[in-house]
């Protein structure tokens, strides 16, 4: 995957997409399809457990440089198809600092009410094609507007 550079310049928006490590190959394309169209509106796309890779003993690392890299986001979308608590924790800190967030789950993966509560969109999505539709239609939204 390509992440340009200007990922941390503050004109160009970002968005973190938080998923689970384990789950990360199996939703492959469900990222592909994100990443996409988050290029067509000229959103920098940042999969943290792309960029990272911490041991076992390094939880408190792990998460302080997920908090930077959330800080420095404009968005934060949680694919929750397979669930992780690590999900949580990004969405709610999101959240905390005001940073509109995006739940995202196949249709038939367990619904999560927690991160779905603390979301403004909610996308549920049939496959990858309608995956991306559903992200276009709310990133046409205005979803930077305050």
């Amino acid at each position: 995957m390509y992440y340009p550079s200007s990922y941390q310049h503050k004109n160009i928006k970002t968005a973190y997409i938080s998923i689970g490590y384990r789950q990360r190959k199996n939703l492959s394309n469900e990222v592909n399809a994100l990443v996409a169209v988050l290029q067509q509106f000229h959103i920098e796309p940042f999969v943290f457990v792309d960029q990272y890779s911490f041991t076992t003993d390094e939880g408190r690392q792990m998460m302080q440089q997920a908090m930077a890299e959330i800080d420095r986001c404009d968005l934060l979308i949680a694919e929750t198809s397979e669930k992780g608590i690590g999900i949580g924790i990004e969405v709610g800190y999101a959240r905390a600092k005001g940073k509109p967030v995006i739940y995202c789950r196949h249709q038939e993966a367990e619904h999560s009410t927690t991160v779905s509560g603390m979301s403004d969109f909610q996308l549920v999505y049939q496959d990858t094609e309608d995956l991306k539709t559903k992200l276009n239609t709310i990133l046409h939204s205005g979803i930077f507007q305050g």
